[in-house]
C-alpha cells in the first residue's frame, strides 16, 4: 500500500480523527430517503442481502479464484472464496464492535459492524474479470499493445490510464454503485459504511501502487467524493482519501483466507502435499491447542488440513484484532499504512510470508494453471478486440455507416451497448463493463464463437 505521509496530505488534517457517527451513517447511495425499519433487519442487513441475491455475486461461482477451468469441484471459485472472506470479516467486525461500543451511535451495535465487514467482504471480488488476476493482466497488456494504444489515441493521458491499468477493486467499486440493479441509478443503492468498508484503495490511477492497485475509475470520482466527504474520512489529496477504518478488518480477512485456502488448493491438486504445508498451518496456529490425534492416523489430507485450519483461523483473528487495537488512533487519524496481520503476532508475519513464499515458488508456476492464463490472454484478447472495435466503429462512424459485424457485436451487449453519442471513455468502460462481467465458461465460449472456431 502507498505511505501515507504529512507531506502528502494537501488538504484536511491528518490530526483529526474520524467519528463514528459519520463512519456508521445510515445514508444510502442512490436513494436517500430511507424507508421505515423492518423487524429484524437492519439497513445494513439490507447491503448484505442485496449483494447475495445480486447476479454479479452468482456470477463469482463461475470466476477463478487461483487455479482457472478447475475440474476438482472442491477447488475455490470467486464464490466460495468470497463467502469464506465474509464469515471471518464478520467475526472481526463483531469483535471490534465489542471494543468500541461504547463509541458507536446508538443505531449501531457489535452485530451490524461484522455485518458491514461482511458485506464488504462478499462483495471484495465481485468486480474481478474472468479468469481471476490473469483476466485483469490480460486486459491491461491488450490495451498497452498496438492495437489497443491505436483505439486509445484519441483519449486523454489520464482516461487511457485508467483503461490501461484495468483494476479489479475500482470496477468492483463501479459494478455496485452503477451497473447492479438500478443500472446508472444507483447500482445495489448500497450503505455509505458499506461502500466506505469496500474502498480498499479509495484514490485514482494517478496514486496506484506499485501492482497497480486503485479503487476508483475517473466515472466514479463523483461518488468517491461524496461518499469520502459523508462519511468524515480524512482528505490526502485531490480524489485520494484516508480508508474506512473498518476496510482494515476488510484486507485481514481477505489475507488470512488466501493465505491457508490457496495451499489447501493446491493440496487438493497434488500441487503440494500436506507435509508441505503442515509446519505453516503449525506455525499459524500459535500456542492454542489443537486435535494433533488425527495425524497418526490413515484421514485424507483434507481431513488433516481442517484440524489446523480453524485453530489457525482463530489465532490469526486474534493477531489483527491485537493490532487493531495496537494502531486503533492512528487508524482513525488516518495515518496508519501498515497490514493488521504484519503488524501483530510474529509467529502470524512469519506463517504468512511463508506460505506467500511457497504459493510463488511451487503453485503459481503450476504448468496447468499456467497453460489455462496463456489460453485466458487469448480469449480475452479476442473479446477485447471485437467489442473494443465496434464500440469505437460506432462512435467515430455513427451507427448508420456502422458495418454488420461491429452491428451484431453492439447487439450482443444488450443493455450495455452504449449509445452512440456516448463519449468514447464511456463507451470503452462500457465494454469492459460486459466483458468484465462474464465468467470464465462464457468468455471462453465467446472468443471461440466470435473467432469462428466452433460451429
Amino acid at each position: 500500500m502507498i505511505a501515507l505521509t504529512k507531506d502528502a496530505l494537501l488538504a484536511g488534517d491528518a490530526t483529526m480523527a474520524m467519528q463514528w457517527n459519520s463512519l456508521l451513517t445510515t445514508r444510502r447511495y442512490g436513494h436517500e430517503h430511507l424507508g421505515p425499519g423492518e423487524v429484524g433487519r437492519s439497513h445494513f442487513h439490507k447491503d448484505h442481502d442485496r449483494i447475495v441475491f445480486s447476479s454479479a455475486f452468482r456470477r463469482l461461482g463461475r470466476k477463478t479464484q487461483v487455479h482457472p477451468l478447475a475440474l476438482n469441484d472442491h477447488i475455490h471459485t470467486r464464490l466460495t472464496h468470497s463467502i469464506e472472506v465474509g464469515s471471518l470479516g464478520r467475526t472481526l467486525g463483531i469483535r471490534v464492535g465489542e471494543l468500541i461500543a461504547d463509541q458507536l451511535p446508538p443505531w449501531v451495535g457489535p452485530q451490524d459492524l461484522g455485518t458491514v465487514v461482511q458485506s464488504a467482504c462478499l462483495a471484495h471480488d465481485i468486480g474481478n474479470p474472468p479468469f481471476g488476476h490473469a483476466g485483469e493482466y490480460a486486459i491491461r497488456d491488450w490495451f498497452q499493445r498496438d492495437a489497443g494504444t491505436a483505439l486509445l489515441a484519441s483519449l486523454s493521458e489520464i482516461e487511457q490510464a485508467d483503461l490501461e491499468t484495468f483494476e479489479g477493486n475500482a470496477q468492483g467499486f463501479r459494478v455496485v454503485t452503477r451497473i447492479e440493479n438500478h443500472l446508472f441509478n444507483g447500482g445495489l443503492r448500497l450503505t455509505y459504511p458499506t461502500l466506505g468498508t469496500l474502498l480498499k484503495y479509495p484514490w485514482t490511477v494517478e496514486r496506484a501502487t506499485d501492482r497497480g492497485k486503485f479503487s476508483c475509475f475517473r466515472s466514479e470520482i463523483d461518488i468517491l467524493e461524496s461518499l469520502g466527504e459523508s462519511l468524515g474520512l480524512i482528505r490526502l489529496g485531490e480524489h485520494w482519501w484516508s480508508r474506512h477504518p473498518l476496510t482494515w478488518l476488510m484486507e485481514a480477512a481477505d489475507d488470512i483466507c488466501y493465505a491457508i485456502l490457496d495451499l489447501e488448493d493446491a493440496v487438493e491438486l497434488n500441487i503440494l502435499s500436506f507435509d508441505d504445508i503442515r509446519p505453516i498451518l503449525l506455525q499459524l496456529c500459535g500456542e492454542l491447542r489443537y486435535d494433533d490425534a488425527i495425524f497418526s492416523t490413515q484421514a485424507s489430507a483434507r481431513r488433516k488440513i481442517s484440524a489446523l485450519r480453524g485453530t489457525a483461523m482463530e489465532n490469526m483473528i486474534e493477531s489483527a484484532l491485537l493490532a487493531f487495537r495496537h494502531h486503533y488512533d492512528a487508524i482513525m487519524a488516518g495515518e496508519y499504512s501498515g497490514e493488521l496481520l504484519a503488524d501483530g503476532d510474529p509467529n502470524v508475519r512469519e506463517g504468512l510470508a511463508r506460505a506467500k513464499r511457497l504459493a510463488q515458488e511451487r503453485v503459481f508456476p503450476d504448468t496447468r494453471k499456467t497453460e489455462l492464463e496463456v489460453g485466458a490472454y487469448s480469449s480475452l484478447g479476442t473479446l477485447l478486440e471485437a467489442f473494443c472495435r465496434a464500440v469505437c466503429d460506432q462512435h467515430f462512424k455513427g451507427p448508420h455507416r456502422l458495418g454488420y459485424r461491429s452491428g451484431k457485436i453492439l447487439s450482443l451487449m444488450g443493455i450495455h451497448a452504449p449509445a452512440p453519442d456516448v463519449p468514447l471513455y464511456q463507451a470503452y468502460r462500457r465494454a469492459l463493463d460486459f466483458i468484465g462481467g462474464m465468467t470464465d465458461t462464457y468468455a471462453t465460449y465467446l472468443a471461440r464463437q466470435i473467432g469462428g472456431l466452433s460451429p
